[in-house]
């Protein structure tokens, strides 16, 4: 029987990705997260490669420092992933009427 093999983790590449549309270094962005100025650097650039990956309260973090929603840091598709951005800039009652007309085309 064959051993599944294990897909790479797209949150190494979304976490960058976010992290360079920010504009921040992997310091700036580790120290906004709350990570001691003495190892922010070395551990984003470990989570960025894949070498580790942080817990959830960390990935919270990450995201708010970010500003992207949580599952934009999860999501594999691209479309979806910037679908995910945009949706998330929008404020409560823009967010509430896309709904409502993404429902009406269901229809």
């Amino acid at each position: 029987m064959k051993t599944p093999t294990k897909q790479p983790s797209i949150f190494p590449v979304r976490l960058k990705e976010a992290r360079k549309r920010a504009e921040l270094s992997q310091f700036q962005l580790g120290v906004l997260a709350g990570i001691d100025e003495f190892t922010a650097s070395a551990r984003m650039n470990q989570y960025e490669r894949g070498v580790h990956e942080p817990d959830f309260g960390t990935v919270l973090r990450l995201a708010d420092a970010l500003g992207v929603p949580v599952s934009f840091l999860f999501e594999p598709n691209n479309r979806l992933a910037e679908l995910i951005l945009l949706v998330g800039q929008l404020e409560s009652k823009e967010l509430t009427q896309l709904i409502a007309q993404l429902r009406r085309t269901q229809d």
